[in-house]
């Protein structure tokens, strides 16, 4: 399958075979204290518990079901800030080929650590996700081993069976608030909508300090920015060619927020619905809220993905700082 190949409902459903033989089916449930505070019914779909702390490794155990044989006789290289390392990590121990994995130094250590665990070669290379993206091409082509990009259809088709599994789970919603990094899950999320639930928004939500994304999507070419986020799973610095091809005239809005509305949705996620997310985790609840200030959050129930649980000591430290001045206000408001 090329890059520029259609990716079909189809293939959504013939990837969820393979997944559901390895994960298990994430919960979607309700936080009656998240509905309270944000005064909309919304429902989480914890993508963070599954294996990884992330929905990536849902790309990584399809990518592994579908190896080609060069890539199982000489292994697999890819670049990541952390989430999508450790799926292909998981994927390729599933495989039992070597990986090597390229980190930029901007990934957090927790992470890097993760992918080492995993049994996969860490290798730290540049500033930025496109720097490392570039170091990693270089070392497939050095060794033989073959580049796995982060949007490889495969991998696409991987991310998707969570958003059948979302609207398998709750067929009527008003809408989905999406996080996009490179784009993988929204363009698997409007993939399955289209086919289930056309009456549903699908809203991607990235980090202002990050839009590359963004970009692409609003001009309709691919476009680069700078990452600045310290939401590393958001930390893109390119718009992707096969998930903005899915996105075009497909998903309904694209929401840009700040790094501290992250912070504050995260910090909402651990308060009102006792989930610890990582930023780009949290970074679709922090968009539902910014829809909602603006009056934009369609009527009815809205699902928002938690898709990932990996927070940085730092991360774990800023919710807690907030938190405490938070009750620290309250108390001097009684």
């Amino acid at each position: 399958m090329t890059a520029s190949a259609a990716l079909t409902f189809a293939d959504v459903r013939r990837a969820a075979a393979l997944v559901r033989a390895q994960l298990p089916v994430t919960p979607v449930q309700g936080h009656p204290l998240l509905d309270l505070a944000l005064g909309v019914e919304v429902v989480v779909k914890h993508e963070h518990v599954l294996p990884t702390g992330s929905f990536k490794v849902r790309g990584g155990v399809h990518l592994a079901a579908n190896l080609t044989a060069a890539e199982r006789a000489h292994g697999v290289v890819t670049c990541s800030t952390g989430n999508h390392a450790q799926s292909v990590a998981y994927g390729a121990g599933l495989a039992g080929v070597p990986a090597t994995i390229v980190m930029p130094s901007i990934a957090p250590q927790v992470k890097r650590d993760a992918v080492a665990a995993l049994g996969a070669e860490v290798v730290v290379a540049g500033d930025t996700l496109g720097e490392a993206s570039a170091a990693a091409r270089a070392l497939a082509a050095e060794s033989g081993a073959s580049f796995i990009c982060p949007t490889d259809p495969r991998i696409v088709l991987g991310h998707a069976t969570g958003y059948l599994e979302l609207f398998e789970q709750q067929p009527q919603l008003a809408a989905v608030y999406v996080p996009i990094g490179s784009g993988t899950g929204a363009a698997g999320a409007c993939l399955v909508r289209d086919a289930l639930a056309p009456g549903c928004r699908i809203v991607g939500v990235q980090s202002a300090a990050a839009p590359a994304g963004w970009r692409s999507w609003r001009h309709g070419r691919i476009e680069t920015a700078p990452a600045h986020t310290r939401a590393s799973g958001l930390a893109t610095t390119t718009g992707y060619p096969l998930p903005q091809q899915v996105l075009a005239g497909r998903l309904d809005d694209f929401v840009l927020v700040t790094d501290d509305a992250i912070d504050d949705a995260a910090r909402l996620l651990a308060t009102r619905a006792h989930t610890l997310a990582e930023g780009a985790g949290a970074a679709a609840l922090a968009g539902l809220r910014a829809d909602l200030v603006a009056h934009r959050a369609p009527a009815g129930r809205v699902a928002v993905m938690c898709t990932g649980a990996n927070a940085s000591p730092e991360e774990i430290a800023r919710l807690a700082a907030g938190a405490a001045v938070e009750a620290a206000v309250a108390v001097s408001a009684a």
